[in-house]
């Protein structure tokens, strides 16, 4: 290959020739200017005068008349289409070099129509495409940018994608929106949303219900022209558009250090504001819901007490927005009561109240004895030796008594050879219902006699389980105290009305480790339970609020009842998978930063990127 050297020093001669050659040529020009030839008039060109050749032409003004407004205009050269297939739409936009830098993927803009609607949309993709036909992967391109140091890309088309999303148009006073049904004009400006009623109508984003943060675009808050600036997004939370979300149940998904539990806090906050109320079953009153908060690390009885980070400055901010905060007085631990677990805590200020799992709650729940491996011919012998023992005991028979009922041979015998129970099958029972001695009466009151201390309107009850080491005592009573709440709100005859005409948010951390689908008895009957919680929750006034690293784990029965997804960091491909968001967003999961989250909550919005509250609304250490 030639060597094409420096040609930046090039002044077009070669040895002289090329002088001469253009000296020639000039003076053959001046010659025949003239008419007679004469070479006395060759130097016409050294008398030239300027200001005289301004008298022969009109100065013309190129000053651009208007100004540039928008980011750049609707482009037809490769197509213009809507369809009611997404996949055959065919929508771009050509950007103007000004407006190149600061158009993002997942930014919002408006096209507008020749009447009043505009299409609302989003940028899906970007790309630079060449305006003239030249190719610019070569040598001289390549040395030539290398050696300028900037950038030239007016030679390039920059062009973006669009995604629309709705139709805007307004009805009286109101902003709506509608399906995409219309195509834009070929030439189109296109402006970036601004206006903050036009993005939440856009994105269908409620005015008012939970604040669950502030609607960002690849990490970076949507800025608008109101104050404050920032859009705040938040959940339906009444009824004339259906039913508050927070009985269609929500689950909060994000890994190690993302910011999970302030998240969680920061939500759980809001519905314990002191005016949020939902009116009982037969609408005869308002009531304020309770939160009952499962606690594997000892985090959430920390809402107590305020947040000694939260400046002045910063509780204005909140003020302004409606965002409920500080701690709530009405916050009590109710610690259980398990054998040779202690319970110490000086992470916060919450009064302490001990309580017990009493044996009489596992008659109408045998599944908390029956153990992972009991199958099906002997959780139905379980039943039998429960009712069995309900009988000779009574309703208030101990644990104790019920190893001592087991014991007896004379029973076994009995069952055995009246073919109720077979003797291999009352064995395994017994195998499986031993161990649970330092869970069920201990010495505290049982928590079915601390119902009203346990579930309270506006009060926050949070169940402590960081202190006890064994897991199986910690599943039990996790699901003992849950599966009370359950049954008591599905009930058409409850024992306890308080927990029946009480609304309620049952948040469980780790819920993971609760809610897996186990290929057993026990598994079947703690999913059905909850299963069937879910469904009825918005007749109940019962919302299920998960918080889990491990989303995949959680039994789809379950999961399927969730309306309101939030994801924040997850680096596991199996558990981005799971949460089921639009691929658009999947993406993006792995990459966001502490407090990043997405919302997928189809029966409030469009799927969107928020960023949370820099600080927790409560204390959280």
């Amino acid at each position: 290959m030639s060597d094409l050297g420096d040609f930046t020093d090039f002044d077009g001669s070669d040895d002289g020739e090329g002088d001469d050659a253009a000296d020639a040529t000039a003076a053959e020009v001046d010659a025949g200017a003239d008419g007679d030839g004469s070479a006395s008039d060759s130097t016409a060109v050294d008398t030239f005068d300027a200001d005289e050749a301004d008298d022969d032409f009109e100065a013309m003004d190129v000053t651009p008349a208007g100004e540039d407004r928008g980011v750049g205009v609707v482009s037809a050269t490769e197509g213009l289409r809507i369809s009611e297939d997404g996949e055959e739409t065919e929508l771009r936009a050509y950007v103007t070099v000004e407006n190149r830098s600061d158009v993002r993927i997942g930014k919002y803009l408006l096209v507008p129509y020749q009447d009043e609607e505009r299409l609302f949309c989003r940028i899906t993709a970007l790309e630079y495409a060449q305006e003239f036909r030249a190719d610019d992967a070569t040598e001289i391109h390549a040395r030539r940018a290398m050696r300028r140091g900037d950038i030239d890309e007016q030679d390039f088309k920059f062009v973006a994608t669009l995604d629309p999303v709705a139709v805007l148009y307004s009805e009286g006073d109101d902003l709506k929106r509608r399906m995409t049904d219309r195509v834009p004009k070929p030439e189109t400006v296109v402006r970036e949303a601004t206006d903050k009623s036009e993005i939440k109508t856009g994105l269908k984003i409620p005015e008012d219900g939970v604040f669950l943060g502030h609607l960002s675009v690849g990490g970076e808050k949507v800025e608008t022209a109101a104050e404050p600036p920032h859009i705040d997004y938040r959940l339906k939370d009444d009824y004339e558009d259906g039913d508050p979300l927070v009985f269609r149940h929500t689950l909060v998904a994000g890994g190690t250090g993302s910011g999970k539990t302030h998240s969680a806090k920061n939500v759980l906050r809001q519905y314990l504001a002191d005016d949020r109320t939902y009116p009982v079953e037969d609408g005869s009153r308002d009531v304020s819901p309770g939160l009952v908060m499962f606690d594997p690390q000892d985090e959430y009885a920390q809402m107590h007490d305020d947040n000694p980070d939260l400046d002045d400055a910063f509780a204005r901010r909140l003020e302004r927005e409606g965002i409920a905060y500080g701690g709530v007085d009405d916050t009590i631990a109710f610690v259980p009561k398990v054998q040779g677990a202690t319970y110490a805590t000086g992470d916060h200020r919450a009064e302490q109240v001990e309580f017990t799992i009493p044996f009489s709650m596992v008659q109408d729940n045998p599944w908390l004895i029956a153990g992972a491996n009991l199958n099906g011919n002997q959780y139905n012998a379980l039943q039998l030796l429960l009712n069995r023992f309900s009988r000779d005991y009574g309703a208030d028979g101990t644990y104790q008594q019920f190893k001592t009922f087991l014991d007896d041979p004379a029973l076994r015998e009995e069952l055995d050879e009246t073919g109720r129970v077979h003797e291999a099958t009352f064995n395994a029972v017994k195998r499986r219902a031993l161990g649970f001695d330092g869970i069920f009466d201990q010495d505290a009151r049982p928590i079915t006699e601390r119902v009203h201390e346990f579930v309270r309107a506006s009060g926050v009850s949070v169940v402590p389980t960081y202190h006890i080491n064994n897991s199986r005592t910690t599943v039990t009573v996790v699901l003992a105290l849950a599966a009370l709440i359950v049954d008591q709100k599905l009930s058409n005859d409850p024992e306890h009305e308080r927990i029946k005409n009480t609304p309620l948010v049952l948040g469980l951390d780790e819920a993971h480790n609760f809610l897996s689908e186990v290929d057993s008895v026990q598994g079947e009957q703690i999913i059905g339970k909850f299963t069937e919680a879910a469904k009825q929750g918005r007749k109940e006034r019962l919302g299920l609020f998960l918080i889990t690293q491990d989303p995949q784990d959680i039994a789809d029965p379950v999961f399927k009842q969730i309306n309101s997804t939030v994801v924040l960091n997850l680096g596991d491909d199996d558990a981005i998978s799971a949460v089921n968001i639009p691929a658009n967003l999947e993406q993006k999961v792995p990459y966001m930063e502490k407090g990043q989250k997405v919302v997928y909550s189809p029966d409030n919005s469009e799927p969107v990127e928020l960023i949370g509250l820099s600080k927790c609304l409560t204390n959280h250490e």
